[in-house]
């Protein structure tokens, strides 16, 4: 804790202990006139301390309970009246002594319960007029007689102790309340701005937790496509691989006596060690954090010329200029090659037409060959069909194909098309 918060006070230590300080005088007042009465006479017969005594008493305790057992002004109305009486009692038996001094203490009560400074006007001015009433009828009980000019010149000393009782009361009250609220916003102040500045040291260390997930999770992503691609290129080229070897050597067997035979099927195999070896390379580019600068026209239009290049292969294409996502994009180009490359080892096809258009807001992708075919039954049993339903269901796309035997192989695939256009 603070130096300054160390010595401020609690906003009701004023009303607590200023009511305790004023009880205390009225106690030590009301003993002075107590003991200033004992050898006074009144009226031939009553002495002063007889009055004065059971006055004070009940002065005090009354005013004890209008202090500590009530709250309200109104609750303290009855009591304030009682006070005007009692003070009107000791003025008559004190010839004014010390009444003046007991009127401050109970005004000074009254102020200090007061948050608006026009009450304690009002007070104030009842106050002084009840004390002249109080002194006129003083005098006029002795059978003294009683003029204002007199009795106003005669309090008049009182009066203006009252007026500068108030004065300075209520302006030590209000400086005192004030600097206390003061005191109180400045604490809130501190308060606000220390509770900023634990909002700020959060917040940066989220902000920096939050980076340091950035970079783990911008690392992870990095490793797992890199695994990805990894996983592609070992499972594209271990199958391109087999079948190659697989082509061969079936053309091997066959070269005597099918030259034909033998020829589509080492074509086959050139043309799948190509797929392969481009799928490397692409693998390598995309390890190798490189884009493509070709558009998905340009590259599938490059697939269909590598395939066609020296293998007698013939295929029509009618494609549109579409921009896709990489995503798409790679799954395209690879459902190109490899629907080349079964129709021309399962079903001996040597013309293909292909076409890619977009329809709406779909891209419509279609590959048919003039192969061999085969039985619709057993089309989901082989050709990587499996595969390619997965990848076309996770772009939120469908595959369907159409076979018969000796009718050739049609494989249509419909994915959603990205936002921008070509």
């Amino acid at each position: 804790m603070d130096k300054r918060r160390r010595f401020h006070l609690e906003p009701d230590f004023l009303n607590r202990w200023g009511n305790v300080f004023i009880f205390c005088l009225l106690v030590f007042v009301s003993g002075l006139l107590v003991f200033g009465s004992l050898h006074s006479v009144y009226f031939d017969v009553v002495r002063a301390w007889w009055v004065v005594l059971p006055v004070c008493v009940v002065l005090a305790a009354e005013n004890a309970v209008k202090i500590w057992g009530l709250h309200s002004f109104r609750e303290k109305i009855a009591c304030y009246v009682i006070d005007i009486l009692l003070l009107t009692l000791l003025t008559v038996f004190t010839d004014g002594t010390l009444i003046s001094t007991l009127y401050i203490i109970i005004l000074s009560e009254f102020y200090l319960g007061q948050n608006n400074i026009t009450g304690s006007i009002a007070m104030c001015v009842a106050s002084i007029v009840l004390f002249l009433v109080a002194f006129a009828v003083s005098g006029a009980l002795k059978g003294e007689s009683v003029h204002v000019t007199s009795l106003i010149a005669g309090a008049f000393n009182d009066l203006l102790l009252l007026v500068l009782h108030f004065l300075g009361f209520n302006l030590a009250v209000q400086l005192w309340r004030k600097n206390s609220e003061l005191a109180d916003t400045l604490e809130e102040l501190e308060e606000s701005n220390r509770r900023v500045s634990d909002a700020y040291n959060e917040l940066d260390e989220s902000n920096k937790k939050l980076q340091a997930a950035y970079r783990e999770l911008h690392e992870v992503t990095a490793l797992e496509e890199r695994q990805r691609i990894a996983k592609d290129i070992h499972d594209t080229a271990g199958h391109s691989i087999t079948t190659i070897i697989m082509q061969t050597e079936a053309a091997k067997l066959v070269i005597d006596s099918d030259p034909a035979d033998a020829k589509r099927k080492i074509a086959a195999a050139n043309l799948q060690a190509r797929n392969a070896l481009e799928e490397l390379r692409e693998s390598v580019h995309l390890l190798s954090g490189g884009k493509d600068d070709l558009s998905l026209r340009e590259a599938l239009l490059a697939i269909v010329h590598e395939s066609t290049d020296g293998t007698g292969i013939v295929i029509r294409t009618d494609l549109d200029d579409i921009s896709l996502c990489e995503a798409k994009r790679r799954f395209l180009c690879n459902t190109l090659k490899e629907g080349i490359s079964n129709g021309l080892r399962h079903g001996n096809a040597t013309a293909f037409y292909f076409e890619l258009k977009r329809k709406g807001e779909k891209i419509s992708f279609l590959l048919s060959d003039n192969g061999k075919g085969m039985d619709p039954q057993k089309l989901h049993q082989g050709f990587g069909l499996k595969g390619m339903y997965a990848r076309a269901e996770a772009l939120g796309g469908s595959v369907h194909c159409e076979t018969e035997p000796d009718e050739g192989f049609e494989l249509r695939i419909d994915l959603p098309a990205d936002n921008d256009k070509a």
